[in-house]
């Protein structure tokens, strides 16, 4: 823009900036992938919770790093909404689900979830800078980072502080949600990190007498979407009562049909 350059903060927020947190020694993380949708609403944490469930089941070494400060939603959907992170005051621990899978969230600092988080974007962007840099990982094949909506100063933050590999964005099929969703893509773009491709949530619903997909969205908004962005698909997420009962009860037992197209996504990522 021509007045970048009477901006007092153009030297942090131009593409090329970079401000990379210090690695804790404690920590070995071999790939961070953030899952991403510039909107809210289209299951993002749910797919990242997902996504998290297949690696473990895969056998790799996996973590959850909700940066979603003022909406989080990984402890519920990981069912460990009523644990508490601790701390020896310098490194915080991360809360483990029973598979394994490390987590760690705001939620886990608040004696109430329905606590807010009224915090300024400063505070809200140390935060995550925190969960990244203080939390014991240890070793880790994978590093979910389950991202808030929109591209403001918490995902820039994340994006230029975190050593990222790849984003993966999740998206529904209208039209609307392909144009908010196309500015996160060009945002990972704009700071030359990879994006790994869109996972289509809400895609269809399953016919359960003779198994046809009935697709809820008349249109073809995302294989135009696709096309125009030069994007993979992922894999596509039908509207089941498993994936909807996941934001009530928590990820538990993944269904054989689930499996499947988990097992394509994360063939996708690896």
């Amino acid at each position: 823009m021509s007045n970048c350059n009477s901006c007092p903060s153009k030297n942090s927020c131009k593409s090329q900036a970079t401000c990379n947190i210090k690695n804790n020694p404690n920590n070995n993380i071999k790939k961070i992938i953030a899952v991403m949708s510039g909107k809210g609403g289209v299951g993002k944490s749910t797919v990242t919770a997902l996504i998290a469930k297949k690696l473990n089941k895969m056998g790799y070494k996996v973590g959850i790093l909700d940066s979603d400060i003022t909406g989080p939603s990984i402890p519920r959907l990981m069912n460990l909404q009523n644990q508490r992170a601790m701390s020896n005051g310098k490194d915080i621990f991360p809360i483990e689900s029973k598979e394994g899978i490390k987590t760690m969230s705001i939620n886990y600092m608040v004696d109430n979830e329905n606590q807010p988080i009224v915090w300024k974007g400063p505070m809200v962007g140390n935060a995550v800078k925190q969960f990244y840099s203080d939390v014991i990982w240890g070793e880790l094949d994978y590093l979910l980072i389950d991202m808030p909506p929109g591209t403001g100063d918490v995902a820039l933050t994340v994006m230029q502080s975190i050593p990222i590999s790849g984003v993966v964005m999740v998206s529904v099929p209208q039209d609307m949600i392909s144009m908010i969703v196309a500015k996160a893509v060009n945002m990972a773009k704009m700071l030359n990190i990879k994006v790994l491709g869109v996972v289509e949530n809400m895609s269809y619903i399953q016919c359960p007498d003779c198994d046809k997909k009935i697709k809820l969205f008349e249109g073809e908004e995302t294989e135009k979407f696709l096309s125009e962005m030069d994007l993979k698909l992922l894999g596509e997420l039908p509207m089941t009562k498993e994936i909807v009962n996941i934001t009530h009860n928590g990820v538990s037992e993944i269904s054989d049909s689930l499996d499947g197209i988990l097992t394509g996504i994360v063939d996708n990522i690896k």
